[in-house]
Parts: C-alpha cells; structure tokens; sequence
C-alpha cells in the first residue's frame, strides 16, 4: 500500500523565508544579528563572503555595508575600509552630499 502525502500551499507573509523564519529582522528583534558602532547599528542580511549588512542610525536605515575577510566596503564607492565604521561613515557623507546637491539643485 502506498503512502500518500498531500500538501496544500499555504499563505507566505513577505518577509518570512521558506524555512518559516524571518528575513530582513530589524534592529530590535531578538534574532537579528546586530554590532552595534558608535550611533549606528548594523543588521546582518544575508551572504558569507561578504556578507551583508544593513545600516541603521536612530531607527532610519541608511544602506548597506558588506563584510569582506580582509576589509569592509560599502554600496556606493569601491573603496575598502579597514574598519565597519570608515565604510559606514563614507556611506552617510554620501547620502548627506547627494541631499545636498538635491536641494541646491531645486
């Protein structure tokens, strides 16, 4: 006699992986993986080498910054930084450079 195994799809919450565990923790969850520098928090997304981090300062997520073995970079230069928070720094001058031109631009 064969054994039969019927499975009906179930309803996914966005943010909750295959596995039923969540993706994309924030930086208060229990789970989430998070070093804490300075005013920023960074929360571990995904990835082993780099591995990918997501950057917070006061609850507001600024971007990414990536973990390599031997040095830290972020999205939007190619620069490698020593340390997380040169890459995290050079991140948020970023930002506040490109508003900036926003604004003189308007």
């Amino acid at each position: 006699m064969a054994h039969v195994t019927i499975t009906t799809p179930s309803v996914k919450t966005p943010d909750w992986d295959e596995h039923g565990e969540k993706i994309l923790l924030p930086p208060t969850d229990a789970n989430a993986q998070v070093i804490e520098i300075s005013v920023y928090k960074l929360v571990y997304c995904n990835g082993a080498c780099p591995k990918n981090y997501r950057v917070y300062k006061a609850g507001s997520m600024l971007g990414l910054v990536f973990q390599h073995i031997t040095h830290w970079s972020n999205e939007v230069d190619e620069i490698r930084y020593p340390q997380p928070l040169n890459a995290v720094i050079a991140l948020e001058n970023f930002l506040k450079t490109t508003s900036i031109d926003k604004t003189v631009a308007a």
